[in-house]
């Protein structure tokens, strides 16, 4: 892998993605739209059948499921960990949204456009069951701890039970377990959710950012989340792809897969999910952008060195 392809590779997303953030912006600006529908809308609809397809089109296998139980435990660990250091320095509402975006990343908007060039199918449907271990935090833990900063445990966890896209990847495991036909006609329509999903998505960071005023910035939460971002989850990834080559062994292509998690930018899904509970997205909105403007020239950095490290003799 060159460094050249790779960094070619990086900005094709990166402007198709702050394409939409700009378009975002004008809508805000210039027609005064609302971002919160539209986030409830990402989460109780789009993000639902988005994962829901996925899942049934991968064909999960025990392997498959064991990368995103994987991902999904280290987000939790993550999530966690940076809460309870946060704690004692930022205020609960703050402190539990740089927890929340401690356990996610863009691997879908951002990353999986990456990696379908860098990966091969299978190491594609790999990284595929990495995101959706990450898109099951988010929409679990990550919103547990986030509804946190405002609500009570009661009122945290029924927020939890209300959101769709835990039981539809429930209902996907049953449809593929038991190989239960769906209708073409269904498969087909739900192939407009996923870019569906992206265009929103990072539109209402655009829109968040329309509204944003200087005063409002937090130099401290954009410096926090950043740092575990670009800082920590680098040698996260690199700690659980060291393990896994000394212990069961794995390929090339999940190795790759995996260090591609761990260095992506900050998840749009933290401003929808900020959004959606009525917590900091503007503070959000202009981390997830410094971050996804910085991804270009850290990646390749990132990526080349990590691989250096794990590869064989």
């Amino acid at each position: 892998m060159a460094e050249l392809d790779l960094g070619a590779t990086l900005m094709a997303p990166l402007w198709m993605l702050l394409a939409f953030v700009g378009l975002g912006v004008i809508c805000a600006r210039q027609l005064s739209l609302d971002p919160r529908p539209i986030a409830s809308l990402l989460i109780y609809v789009i993000a639902p059948v988005t994962v829901f397809r996925g899942l049934v089109l991968g064909g999960p296998t025990p392997a498959y499921l064991l990368l995103t139980l994987g991902v999904f435990v280290i987000a939790s660990l993550m999530c966690l960990l940076v809460g309870r250091l946060a704690r004692p320095f930022f205020a609960a509402e703050e402190a539990s949204l740089l927890a929340f975006s401690a356990g996610t990343a863009n691997t879908g908007y951002f990353g999986l456009p990456v990696a379908m060039v860098l990966l091969s199918p299978e190491g594609v449907t790999q990284y595929l069951f990495c995101l959706l271990g990450m898109n099951l935090y988010e929409f679990t833990l990550g919103f547990y701890v986030s509804a946190r900063g405002r609500f009570s445990v009661r009122e945290s966890l029924h927020k939890i039970l209300r959101l769709p896209l835990i039981y539809a990847f429930l209902i996907a495991l049953v449809v593929s377990g038991l190989s239960l036909p769906l209708p073409d006609a269904l498969m087909e329509g739900a192939e407009v959710f996923p870019p569906t999903y992206t265009l929103l998505g990072m539109m209402i960071i655009g829109m968040t950012l329309g509204r944003v005023r200087f005063s409002e910035l937090d130099p401290r939460f954009i410096g926090a989340s950043l740092a575990v971002r670009f800082g920590l989850w680098p040698l996260v990834s690199l700690g659980a792809v060291l393990a896994l080559q000394a212990t069961i062994g794995i390929d090339d292509e999940l190795a790759l897969a995996l260090l591609l998690v761990g260095v992506v930018p900050l998840a749009a899904n933290l401003v929808v999910v900020a959004m959606e509970l009525g917590s900091r997205a503007e503070k959000a909105a202009v981390a997830v952008l410094i971050s996804t403007l910085i991804a270009p020239l850290v990646m390749p950095f990132y990526l080349e060195g990590l691989l250096a490290l794990v590869a064989p003799g």
